[in-house]
């Protein structure tokens, strides 16, 4: 029996101890690491956070939701961390409109001087007064297009489901003549606005950048609108071809009414 004993004593001394030992030392060890590994992480997300925009095109659209589908895809981080709207966001004139997950692509055009009638495959900008209807600034930016095929259609037949809270989240691209994607996302969708001038009271109150679409929600000229706000997300770099499209407009071949004044656009001679 003492045998036995001495020899456990042997084992516990040359064996177990040291390997307890040892295990609560690397014990002791694991806060250290998890901390140095968080350090780690933190310091990749930042790293690859501030790295700078590329002129790489954003992903194209699928078959699914060009056909009205609200599956939201993911951006690239921001150009720059600084809010959309302060100084270092230049005044530059809105050139493109995309709604992506509506299938959204439209060229902007500034609305021609005595317009009697939108014009069709363009939005147009809807003058508010300021000394530059520009995106990233203090302001909103109004831009508006007929419901139609190609246009803002599916911004209307969105807004018939539920009000459209489905597009609530989607991302707004609003492109600008000097080569800068500014990249918004729909808060609000509001119908049935007046066809008076207090359909614009908010969009010209607003102090902050913001972009609102707006579109009829019946064929008549003075019938009520359809509008939908979005707030900035931040600015991406965007290529020249990206910025510039080539699209001006035309007569829509069907609904333009004559034109009552002379040199009149959008509607017919």
């Amino acid at each position: 029996m003492r045998s036995l004993r001495s020899f456990l004593a042997v084992v516990y001394l040359s064996i177990v101890r040291p390997i307890a030992r040892l295990a609560g030392r690397l014990i002791g060890l694991v806060p250290a690491l998890l901390a140095g590994a968080g350090v780690f992480l933190v310091v990749a997300g930042l790293f690859y956070y501030l790295q700078p925009a590329s002129a790489e095109p954003l992903p194209t659209p699928t078959a699914a939701t060009a056909a009205g589908s609200s599956i939201l895809y993911s951006l690239p981080p921001p150009r720059s961390a600084a809010p959309s709207g302060s100084a270092s966001v230049q005044a530059a004139a809105p050139t493109r409109i995309q709604v992506p997950a509506l299938g959204i692509d439209l060229p902007i055009i500034a609305s021609p001087p005595k317009e009697e009638w939108p014009l069709c495959d363009v939005a147009e900008i809807f003058p508010l007064g300021h000394a530059q209807e520009a995106p990233g600034l203090p302001q909103a930016t109004y831009l508006y297009a007929h419901a139609q095929v190609g246009m803002f259609l599916p911004l209307l037949t969105a807004s018939k489901v539920d009000n459209g809270v489905a597009m609530i989240g989607m991302y707004v691209e609003v492109y600008t003549n000097d080569d800068q994607n500014h990249v918004y996302e729909i808060s609000e969708v509001l119908r049935h606005g007046p066809y008076n001038s207090s359909l614009f009271d908010r969009a010209l109150a607003a102090r902050t950048d913001q972009i609102w679409l707006q579109t009829s929600e019946d064929s008549s000229a003075s019938g009520t609108k359809l509008e939908v706000v979005a707030q900035p997300i931040g600015v991406l770099a965007a290529s020249q071809a990206d910025a510039h499209p080539t699209g001006k407009g035309r007569i829509c071949p069907s609904g333009a009414p004559r034109c009552k004044v002379s040199g009149a656009s959008g509607c017919r001679p």
